[in-house]
């Protein structure tokens, strides 16, 4: 037995998932949470063997709800269920630590597949993402900029894209104001950009903003 917990602030999508691993005595799902915090907590209590996580959760990030799970439960397998295509988040979420990640109209048994893959200890890789793998490889000058980000440089980049202060981004990720500054210079950097309005409006381009 199989124990799931789904953490998607939409009730509907929880239901959804629910529905497919009830039809299946392979699977239990022991736990739903709609909100970031909810997350955690399941995690902290370790009352399932595979978490699946919705990047965009209402209080924090799957990204942020990603890291800090790797800081307390590094084996926890995480299973990210995203609406965005792979090309938006995929390769940073395998560097923060994910176990797989699937887009939310993949059909029930790949679902499930996904789910048994990373119950075993290995990482669940679909079709779509295996092609971005190979790129990331093959350096393809075509690759997104912001895939090149550490995952605490994608962080920051995300929360600078959104606006944020530096002041607040390291009051929020519990950093000082000199590390956050270190951090916006290498993501600049990196992507060649000026500032935060150069950020702001990559973000939105790539669809990256909520």
């Amino acid at each position: 037995m199989i124990r799931v917990a789904i953490c998607d602030d939409h009730q509907i999508v929880r239901a959804g998932f629910k529905q497919i691993f009830s039809a299946e005595d392979e699977f239990e799902v022991v736990a739903e949470a709609g909100s970031g915090r909810e997350a955690l907590d399941i995690a902290r209590r370790e009352s399932c063997d595979v978490l699946l996580l919705d990047i965009a959760m209402p209080d924090q990030s799957g990204i942020d709800i990603l890291r800090t799970i790797r800081q307390g439960q590094p084996n926890l397998p995480v299973l990210i269920l995203s609406g965005y295509p792979a090309q938006q988040y995929a390769l940073n979420l395998f560097k923060m630590g994910a176990n797989g990640y699937l887009n939310k109209e993949c059909d029930a048994d790949e679902l499930k597949l996904a789910v048994r893959t990373v119950f075993q200890g290995r990482r669940y890789v679909s079709a779509q993402v295996g092609e971005l793998l190979a790129q990331s490889f093959d350096r393809d000058p075509h690759t997104a900029p912001h895939t090149e980000l550490s995952d605490r440089e994608f962080q920051v980049f995300l929360r600078l894209a959104k606006g944020a202060t530096v002041s607040d981004i390291g009051q929020a990720l519990s950093l000082s104001i000199k590390t956050v500054s270190t951090y916006r210079t290498r993501v600049m950097e990196k992507m060649g950009m000026q500032s935060n309005s150069e950020l702001t409006y990559y973000a939105m381009k790539s669809n990256l903003l909520d």
